[in-house]
């Protein structure tokens, strides 16, 4: 049953057993025509031969002759069969192999003229050789090259959107103060200034993202301490935390183990999940900072008791620009980047960054991984 399965999907056992298959019906007529054509032919040549016998000295060499003529033919009719058969074989293996190539051929054809839906069909629950593996993986391709170009439309419309709205305040800000319907003042000087900012902010994440993306930012390894990190960066957080009024504890186990890693970049990713932490838990809510350390990795997690998140948008939270109506909805002010760089910083790494939450309203918890020095 296994070595069906091989022959199945292998095109190499499938050419090597044609040839083989084309190598055995030729012998099987040579044999055949052995054994059924060329007795009959040496009789025909022997009897014409019997009508002009002359002396015994010549005998035996027009006796050889008529065998070489009667072997020839046999032979001659023997190779035209099996070419004939030969090239039945070959025109339908080879049909068989160009069909696909030739469907792949003029898929990839629509593909370059910017027809990412386009696709081969094959059955894919068959068993299937190379050349329907090449079939398989090129609708793989495909489809990915279609999720790469949904996601480029996305992030034209998405980043369109987001200079948009801080572009319309300021338009709209000096608009007034030319028309002088709204006063030269500091106040409104600074919703302008705030607005620019919200605007540089906006274009710097995207150049960040960008460059993590394509996987050039430059990360600077060595042994750091996840402990005095954790504890910096909750210091640094302390003040804004009073103010809005919500608890930060720290539990990180004692004597963690260094890891290895760019410290500005995981400072980056872990101020970017306690400050998302801090912006969607209300006053009186709490943030916990956890760390402790396994065989080969140093966990990191920030949970919450804020307004939790949907469980049908975990899967996409890490998406650039994507927010999810409830708790991640514009009106926080962020980007929608944030959370999509942490996680190519800690990919970056070797780790790995997750995301859980029972629902609106029951918090959420966010944890990534750092490999151990």
């Amino acid at each position: 049953m296994s070595l069906l399965r091989d022959l199945r999907r292998h095109l190499g056992w499938k050419l090597f057993l044609t040839y083989f298959a084309i190598i055995a019906v030729a012998g099987i007529v040579l044999i055949t025509a052995a054994e059924l054509h060329m007795p009959l032919a040496f009789e025909r040549h022997l009897a014409a031969m019997a009508t002009e016998m002359g002396d015994a000295a010549t005998l035996e060499q027009d006796l050889f002759r008529n065998f070489r003529q009667a072997t020839i033919e046999s032979v001659g009719l023997s190779i035209g069969a099996a070419t004939v058969l030969a090239l039945a074989l070959s025109v339908y293996v080879s049909r068989r192999i160009s069909s696909t190539v030739r469907r792949v051929m003029l898929a990839a054809r629509r593909i370059a003229a910017g027809h990412y839906d386009e696709r081969i069909r094959i059955d894919e629950d068959r068993e299937v050789d190379e050349v329907g593996q090449l079939a398989i993986h090129f609708n793989q391709m495909a489809a990915a090259l279609d999720r790469i170009e949904t996601r480029r439309q996305e992030l034209i419309g998405n980043v369109a959107h987001e200079l948009r709205t801080p572009l319309t305040s300021i338009k709209g800000y000096m608009e007034g103060l030319i028309d002088g319907v709204l006063p030269a003042e500091p106040a409104t000087f600074e919703r302008i200034r705030m607005e620019t900012d919200r605007l540089q902010r906006l274009v710097s994440d995207l150049q960040e993202l960008s460059r993590v993306e394509a996987g050039i930012v430059p990360l600077e390894l060595r042994p750091v301490s996840m402990s005095a990190l954790v504890a910096n960066t909750v210091e640094h957080l302390e003040t804004q935390f009073v103010e809005k009024g919500v608890v930060l504890e720290t539990q990180a186990a004692p004597r963690l183990p260094r890891v290895r890693a760019d410290e500005d970049r995981l400072r980056q990713v872990l101020l970017n999940l306690v400050g998302n932490a801090l912006q969607y838990t209300p006053a009186g809510g709490r943030v916990i900072v956890r760390a402790w350390a396994s065989a080969e990795f140093v966990h990191v997690e920030v949970s919450d008791t804020g307004i939790g998140i949907l469980p049908e948008h975990l899967p996409r939270l890490f998406d650039r620009f994507y927010r999810e109506d409830h708790s991640r909805s514009r009106a926080g002010g962020g980007s929608g980047i944030g959370l999509t760089i942490a996680r190519h910083l800690v990919e970056a790494h070797g780790g790995k960054i997750t995301v859980h939450s029972a629902g609106l309203g029951q918090g959420s918890s966010f944890a990534f991984s750092i490999p151990i020095a």
